[in-house]
């Protein structure tokens, strides 16, 4: 049976859109005549980041629950019910195959009204604990796609598929762009490369334990590419200006991330889903530092779900800007806990995770 009108909804991040627009591109890729379209919401990311990868959305009303008293919680109520009912009328008039939920705050009523319609409808779960939303959404959905095992805890065992999270394919592909990266970045080849990576606002806690500690670096003759983000980059540039800036590459955002990850020895991340998919592909030895601002504290229960089995180290947000220096360059002393790391972490690759959830996509619809 042939795919003719998808709907994927969900975002907030780029851990949400970069995997929705993944699966979509892998459904295109597979029925080019299929007709896509994201629900997302107002106001958010998505808004701006579906279009640029050229496919069209509409959106809701909606946001999520503060944790603290605000005047906006008053308002939740209205906007869920007028999520539900535009939803509703999206769905009635586009009349998908399937509909696709990635996370996000337009995922829930989107899913919602799909499976009341009776519509074949698909959560992707990106992260090793799931969030009270996709485990409501499990009861009444056909199929979960996890990118974790030992799931059936949170989700009806029969609907769980092991699919792995979509990631960025060009990011991923490193073979022989080592000296690539190197020539890139203007570091040395023949010197150990730590990569730092807090996202694209970047991570204050990451920032703040390498920024007064660039000479030990330096000392030990390890160089550094410290992608420090957009919120802190000014103020990083300034405590800068006036060092010694040799080895070291300060910079507020990679574009080409594949060239940092050839380079590097060692990488340290925080914890998001998306970031720890490309980064068991890669096969680094890696060094997870989670962020602790996350809603029911996912990082660290993705970094762990990777630690227990030894393809990680874990440094403590409030403990990094003391630990992670000292952590690091044990690390690259210790050749042969960096190659445990790597062998474990490559264990839990799944680098056609696009492909396994475009089949269960087949599966529900056929």
């Amino acid at each position: 049976m042939s795919i003719e009108r998808v709907i994927i909804s969900g975002g907030g991040t780029g851990g949400h859109i970069f995997p929705a627009i993944a699966i979509a591109n892998r459904i295109k890729k597979e029925y080019p005549k299929v007709d896509i379209l994201f629900i997302g919401a107002e106001g958010k990311m998505e808004m701006k980041k579906v279009p640029e990868a050229g496919y069209k959305i509409e959106g809701l009303w909606i946001s999520g629950l503060q944790r603290r008293l605000t005047v906006k919680n008053l308002t939740l109520p209205f906007k869920l019910l007028s999520s539900l009912m535009k939803a509703r009328s999206i769905i009635k008039k586009f009349n998908p195959d399937v509909v696709i939920g990635v996370g996000g705050y337009a995922s829930a009523p989107t899913l919602r009204i799909a499976s009341m319609l009776k519509i074949p409808t698909i959560v992707q779960e990106q992260n090793s604990f799931p969030g009270k939303t996709n485990k409501i959404l499990s009861k009444t959905v056909t199929k979960v796609c996890v990118a974790y095992e030992n799931l059936e805890r949170f989700f009806p065992a029969e609907k769980i598929e092991l699919t792995g999270n979509p990631v960025r394919k060009k990011v991923v592909e490193i073979d022989g762009l080592r000296e690539k990266g190197f020539e890139f970045f203007g570091l040395h080849s023949n010197q150990k490369t730590i990569l730092v990576v807090g996202g694209s606002l970047g991570a204050k806690t990451l920032n703040e334990s390498f920024v007064n500690r660039l000479k030990e670096l330096q000392d030990k003759n390890v160089q550094l590419i410290w992608q420090c983000g957009s919120y802190q980059f000014e103020e990083m540039k300034a405590l800068t200006a006036e060092l010694d800036m040799n080895g070291i590459v300060l910079t507020q955002f990679i574009n080409e991330m594949e060239l940092a990850y050839a380079a590097a020895d060692v990488i340290i991340s925080r914890a998001g889903a998306i970031a720890i998919s490309e980064l068991c592909i890669i096969g680094k030895p890696m060094i997870l530092v989670p962020s602790p601002n996350v809603a029911e504290d996912h990082q660290t229960k993705n970094a762990m779900a990777l630690v227990k089995d030894e393809a990680a180290v874990l440094v403590k947000d409030n403990e990094a800007r003391e630990k992670l220096v000292p952590r690091v360059l044990e690390l690259l002393e210790d050749d042969t806990e960096q190659k445990k790391l790597s062998e474990n972490i490559l264990k839990k690759a799944i680098a056609n995770a696009d492909e396994r959830i475009v089949n269960v996509v087949k599966s529900i619809v056929s």
